[in-house]
């Protein structure tokens, strides 16, 4: 069981050594990167590519750890004994499984994405620990203990908003996905705008990975956004020369596409200026 990538997901060598290895492991793999690199896709790809169905737990910040083993509605129990309902002598009734207890009990191996786990509480990992590592929790309200059948391939991303804690470190394969390079742009871009002009796309990457190594820009553009861009361009029917932008213009065509608030907006407006001045 090997991943190599797919044709919809351009993955580089070190992304595909990582996988593998968290799957020869047995141990979750942690993928951090900047937003929009790819790291939710990637469970997505993995999936698709070993033929496994795929479980997907999105996490907020009001998740707790006890959702993705179960939940207790003791309020349900409540009212249904007040209206003598036989349902209520059965505790399993009100018991709802949750994402590990679906990925725990299925029939074959499947895919667990715990996505983006930095934006819950710094307790949520610790909460956590025990139950990805042993492939097993106790529920109880019932008394029984679940345990994985198949263990699944966990694929955990993570923002970096926060640290998370060393204990549940230890316990995960770790993979930093970097900002593709032009040439692995390149790539990604033909897998989604197969046959662009090549033209157009090394005037367009030029000038996004220029908008990049802005000094002082709030957020960078990502790949998801660049892709977006270069849609936009191809819908308007643009060419190289379109792109083309002196001092005075600083801003790119169609910028709204890269460029999400107005601190960049007006970076890029202050430096359009500037270079009028001096000529």
């Amino acid at each position: 069981m090997k991943f190599a990538g797919t044709e919809s997901y351009v993955a580089t060598e070190d992304l595909k050594v990582a996988v593998n290895a968290a799957v020869t492991l047995e141990r979750p793999l942690l993928v951090k990167g900047e937003p929009g690199t790819g790291k939710t896709e990637l469970a997505r790809q993995v999936s698709a590519a070993l033929g496994l169905p795929m479980i997907e737990w999105h996490i907020k910040s009001t998740t707790r750890a006890q959702q993705g083993l179960y939940e207790y509605d003791a309020v349900s129990r409540l009212r249904d004994s007040q209206l003598g309902e036989e349902r209520v002598h059965d505790v399993a009734n009100y018991i709802k499984r949750g994402k590990l207890w679906d990925a725990f009990a299925a029939d074959g191996k499947v895919v667990l994405l715990i996505d983006e786990i930095d934006k819950a509480d710094i307790e949520f990992p610790n909460d956590l620990l025990q139950e990805l590592d042993r492939m097993e929790f106790h529920v109880y309200e019932t008394g029984e203990t679940v345990r994985a059948v198949n263990r699944p391939i966990v694929i955990i991303t993570s923002n970096n908003e926060k640290e998370l804690p060393d204990a549940f470190l230890r316990r995960c394969f770790f993979h930093y996905i970097r900002f593709p390079d032009m040439e692995t742009m390149k790539q990604i871009v033909e897998v989604h705008h197969p046959g662009i002009k090549q033209s157009l796309l090394t005037t367009a990457l030029t000038q996004f990975y220029e908008i990049r190594d802005q000094q002082g820009l709030k957020k960078k553009p990502s790949t998801s956004e660049v892709l977006d861009w270069l849609k936009l361009l191809l819908a308007e029917d643009l060419d190289a020369g379109d792109l083309k932008r002196d001092g005075a213009e600083t801003l790119p065509r169609l910028h709204g596409a890269l460029l999400k608030n107005e601190q960049d907006v007006h970076l890029f407006e202050r430096l359009a200026f500037m270079a009028r001045r001096q000529r």
